[in-house]
């Protein structure tokens, strides 16, 4: 008790006698004083005694790593939507935006005292990343619901789609079209989702008897900059075909290989991932994984709402399957 007492004190600037009449509901505080030790326990992780809990607001706050890979807008569209149907106002929260970062996002969600969160990806998709603003969640026991492949270790609801199934069905469709030199344009070293393709795209490979060599996996960031560069040195590696971990590091790809002097799918393969807004629409239309984000995001709604409601919440994580939508940017390995 004095050890919290201590914390909650030095981070409102108050005495420890204030933080105790506080939590004993006594009178001489100010409500602005009053207001920011209720805060700082909602942050600091520690539960508000009973009779001071109050109800949560009906706002749900909607994590987004970026804004500029289309499938986190058109996933946060469907969640905000549904929510606002259910009678929740979202709170969009996105990626480090003037250096605002999750933790900070998070502190400032338990400052309003928000009924639930949403992450549309973060943090837990990356193993060397920070993730104690996690573990704040998980003691006030607050709804949680993540998107994406998560680390080991982090008990929270989650929804993503199969990443494994989706790079099985890629490199054999490409396999299955003559390319044997088939290179894997990828995440960071770190995040799970991209350790989960390059690892099935191994097993697939190897049981196919073309393996993937070393030099045919290139990591990097997810933007369509780090996609030409990483493409390049697939390139110069003899790469004549390319699966990459989302479409704006495939439309990337697409634009080494023109600088290359090349055209796909003539001399190069790609597939995207994602299916996001207008890449039926590019030149030419890109192949890609298609994620199911409509029935993804019904999921991740009605798992945040049973946890608002009372209702216990299971850790496993659902996998929805992936579908190959063929379309311009693959074709037959050329003689």
């Amino acid at each position: 008790m004095s050890k919290r007492l201590a914390e909650v004190a030095r981070k409102v600037g108050v005495s420890e006698a204030t933080v105790s009449r506080v939590l004993n509901d006594k009178p001489g505080v100010s409500d602005a004083t009053r207001q920011a030790v209720l805060t700082a326990l909602d942050v600091l992780g520690y539960e508000r005694p009973t009779k001071l809990r109050g109800e949560r607001a009906r706002l749900v706050g909607l994590v987004l790593p970026e804004l500029t890979n289309p499938i986190f807008p058109a996933l946060a569209e469907i969640v905000g939507g549904g929510l606002t149907q259910s009678g929740y106002t979202p709170l969009l929260c996105t990626g480090n935006a003037g250096g605002i970062t999750e933790s900070d996002y998070v502190d400032l969600l338990l400052a309003q005292q928000v009924s639930g969160v949403i992450f549309l990806g973060g943090n837990y998709s990356q193993i060397d990343a920070a993730h104690d603003h996690y573990a704040r969640l998980q003691q006030v026991k607050l709804p949680t619901v993540l998107v994406n492949a998560r680390m080991d270790g982090l008990e929270f609801a989650t929804v993503s789609t199969d990443d494994a199934a989706a790079a099985e069905q890629a490199v054999t469709h490409l396999h299955q079209l003559g390319h044997r030199r088939i290179g894997m344009l990828l995440g960071p070293a770190d995040h799970v989702p991209s350790q989960r393709k390059l690892g099935a795209a191994r097993r697939t490979l190897d049981a196919l008897g073309a393996p993937v060599a070393d030099d045919l996996i290139v990591r990097g960031l997810y933007s369509l900059e780090s996609g030409q560069s990483g493409a390049a040195r697939l390139l110069a590696a003899g790469a004549t075909a390319i699966v990459c971990a989302s479409d704006l590091l495939a439309l990337g790809a697409i634009r080494a290989v023109r600088r290359a002097g090349k055209a796909v799918p003539r001399d190069i393969s790609v597939v995207g991932y994602d299916d996001s807004a207008l890449m039926s629409c590019t030149e030419p239309p890109l192949t890609t994984m298609r994620q199911p984000i409509e029935s993804m995001g019904r999921t991740v709604i009605e798992l945040l709402l049973t946890q608002i409601q009372g209702g216990a919440h299971s850790p496993e994580e659902l996998l929805f399957e992936p579908e190959l939508v063929l379309r311009g940017s693959t074709a037959p390995l050329s003689a």
